[in-house]
């Protein structure tokens, strides 16, 4: 990946401002239960309810004469809603193949953008092999979340107005699925803000992408096991962490009960509603509070889509 800040800038310009200028929330309480400073970049209050629109909207806006025929992409849930909005928006036919056991709430969202919805497979790289084939097979234009440049630049774009609002951080945690969120980060932070630590958090379920980073080689592991689907990489994308390599100072790890209890936090302190893989940079904090004591810190929820038994479960 080689997005760059000529092409953040550009980003900037073209996304759709339903997705960005997204709010900054601080909350006294939540200050005192974590010991650290915390700046909420919320981005579940977009049509998508995550920060995916984002990187979607640019990315369709930048291909979209070269799909007549369509697009293909694999998702959880999340970059598979930015990607059918992108193509509802801009007139283009959207595929989205999402593993069997895919959050209903995000299958359901999908398909009403206009997504043709297909489930396959045991997880999400199960699902990304199929729609792989699907695309060669059709002649349509196949995408992958976090290999584009276009994805990058526009997930980028949140560190751009945490910078042109607020004073430097010491450290921002971006949760870490395929690396593309924590790479735009990344790249932007290294430019204009290179004092403030980038710090990427996976699931612990999920470890691939920490390993590969620090291998710097991937590391694919047999399964995952974790209630943060957006961040439930098996497989890691090798370019995705190569450019890491430049933009990301440390991965952390934490576990699905510090994720839970980061929600409940969350809902309790401030009201907002954020699934798990959103709730984790949070959840890195309360499983590491001497690390983060006293600091001035920004993490971005990245979503919220959690559906009322999910709620149920983590919430209350």
């Amino acid at each position: 990946m080689s997005a760059d800040i000529a092409m953040i800038e550009s980003a900037a310009a073209a996304i759709s401002s339903v997705f960005t200028n997204t709010p900054v929330v601080c909350n006294e309480a939540l200050d005192r239960a974590t010991g650290a400073s915390i700046f909420l970049k919320v981005e579940t209050l977009t049509p998508i309810r995550c920060f995916k629109g984002r990187g979607a909207d640019y990315l369709i806006r930048t291909v979209k004469d070269r799909a007549p025929a369509g697009v293909v992409c694999a998702s959880a849930g999340n970059f598979g809603q930015g990607i059918a909005w992108a193509g509802r928006h801009y007139g283009v036919k959207v595929t989205v193949f999402a593993a069997l056991n895919a959050n209903p709430l995000k299958l359901d969202a999908m398909a009403r953008l206009g997504a043709e919805v297909k489930t396959v497979g045991a997880d999400l790289d199960e699902a990304k092999l199929a729609a792989e084939t699907y695309a060669l097979e059709n002649g349509l234009l196949f995408l992958i979340d976090g290999t584009h440049d276009e994805g990058v630049a526009g997930a980028a774009t949140i560190a751009r107005e945490l910078t042109l609002a607020y004073d430097p951080f010491d450290a921002i945690l971006v949760p870490l699925g395929n690396g593309a969120l924590a790479n735009g980060v990344g790249t932007w932070m290294k430019d204009k803000s290179p004092e403030t630590s980038i710090l990427a958090v996976a699931a612990e379920g999920a470890p691939s992408m920490e390993m590969s980073w620090r291998a710097q080689a991937v590391k694919e592991t047999p399964s995952v096991d974790t209630i943060a689907d957006g961040l439930a990489v098996r497989i890691p994308i090798m370019s995705a962490i190569e450019t890491m390599k430049e933009t990301v100072d440390d991965v952390l790890l934490v576990s699905d009960k510090s994720m839970r209890q980061a929600m409940k936090l969350l809902f309790e302190t401030t009201g907002l509603v954020v699934e798990p893989s959103g709730a984790i940079g949070v959840g890195a904090i309360l499983e590491q509070p001497e690390r983060f004591k006293g600091k001035r810190v920004a993490t971005i929820l990245c979503g919220g889509n959690v559906n009322s038994e999910q709620a149920r479960q983590w919430l209350f």
